[in-house]
């Protein structure tokens, strides 16, 4: 049957014809030559299939029977023995005189996905999802913050600090002779401490994970802050302690008497007795616990006296801020005008050492990381600071 339009192929059976036929034997030979040399492509591929299966074969007999020998390189036949004696490195190390050093060699392995403490095992570094690590909680450091700091470059400062003063100052007449006036000064030493703490990490951590080394860097100068904080508030000034603020403070004492007063009551006195020994306080440290006490005061109505929940709140009490900080303990409070009351002086600012010198950690391929500051601290005026009690906590 024959469709008009649909492509036709005329063959002519001769041995060449004119005007361009194609030749049938010269087409039956094509496809028998393509045919040919698809046979020898199998063949070939049907070999390494059996070099394959044999070599899967040897690999799980090996298994079965449990392989104690030597590792040897696909490469040269040699046991790792064998190739770390022979390396450069090594023959290096072994010539010298005293023999002192480091050498290393660095082999291939098989890369499976497994998980196992085994050489080749990479199953916990395939890329999989991951979300940002979970760290704890870190205190905002707010004392420092309030302080006037210098920068010093010796390991102790001198301060002469005012003892005494004897006002003599009176109306004068004309010709007469002008009263004197004293003051006793103090000469004050302040020794420079180091608060300092270190940690151990594996070499493996930090060189696959570079992001570990700011997380561990600011754990660690966390740490020194929180330290330095506790310090600087509560020091004993004992051995190598600072001598922080609260010890050296003056006692509340209420210049005036208040009928049932409050904790705002309280503050507000705490204030006043700044203001008397011309001390006008810039900030009041508290804990948490007892400024949300505070937040939370009702008034008759039963309505928040600084307002609603829903409200955002500045911590501030009669126009001063509020430091809430936990290395204040609770139901106690520190007021006072920071700026003239104490002074910070840094010898080394804050540092992060990293360090692998000891044997200890060369044999067990780890890291010693140190970080460390050092620093001296002046109370210079005791009445500038009141230190008191709230009285809710027995």
């Amino acid at each position: 049957m024959n469709y008009l339009g649909a492509p036709q192929i005329a063959f002519d059976h001769t041995e060449r014809g004119g005007g361009g036929d194609i030749n049938v034997k010269d087409l039956m030979s094509a496809f028998e030559k393509r045919d040919e040399k698809l046979i020898s492509e199998l063949a070939t591929v049907q070999v390494k299939t059996a070099a394959v299966a044999e070599q899967l074969a040897q690999i799980e007999q090996r298994i079965a029977e449990g392989d104690g020998g030597s590792f040897q390189s696909r490469d040269t036949g040699a046991t790792v023995g064998e190739q770390f004696i022979n390396s450069e490195n090594v023959k290096g190390l072994l010539e010298t005189a005293n023999r002192r050093g480091k050498a290393d060699l660095q082999l291939k392995a098989s890369l499976t996905s497994l998980t196992t403490d085994a050489a080749g095992s990479v199953g916990a570094g395939m890329a999989r999802s991951r979300d940002n690590m979970v760290l704890l909680p870190q205190r905002r450091l707010t004392v420092r913050s309030l302080l006037p700091q210098i920068q010093i470059t010796t390991g102790a400062v001198e301060v002469p600090v005012q003892k005494d003063r004897t006002n003599n100052a009176a109306m004068v007449a004309e010709g007469a002779a002008k009263p004197q006036s004293d003051i006793q000064l103090e000469l004050k030493t302040f020794n420079a401490r180091t608060i300092a703490h270190w940690m151990k990490a594996s070499r493996q951590v930090l060189d696959d994970v570079p992001q570990l080394r700011g997380i561990v860097d600011n754990e660690l100068l966390q740490g020194l802050g929180l330290k330095e904080e506790g310090q600087l508030l509560n020091g004993d000034g004992t051995g190598q302690n600072l001598f922080g603020m609260v010890p050296q403070a003056t006692a509340y004492s209420a210049p005036i008497t208040i009928a049932s007063a409050t904790s705002i009551d309280t503050i507000g006195l705490a204030l006043l007795q700044n203001a008397l020994a011309e001390y006008p306080a810039d900030g009041i440290i508290m804990n948490p616990a007892d400024w949300l006490y505070i937040r939370l005061l009702k008034d008759a109505g039963g309505n928040y006296i600084f307002g609603e929940p829903g409200q955002t709140v500045e911590p501030r009490l009669f126009g001063v801020p509020v430091i809430a900080t936990p290395a204040m303990t609770v139901d106690k409070f520190l007021v006072g005008q920071f700026q003239t009351a104490a002074t910070i002086y840094d010898r080394w600012d804050a540092r992060v050492e990293i360090a692998t010198e000891n044997e200890d950690d060369f044999i067990k391929n780890m890291l010693t990381i140190l970080a460390e500051q050092r620093l001296a601290f002046a109370v210079k005026r005791p009445l500038a600071l009141t230190y008191g009690d709230f009285g809710r906590v027995a």
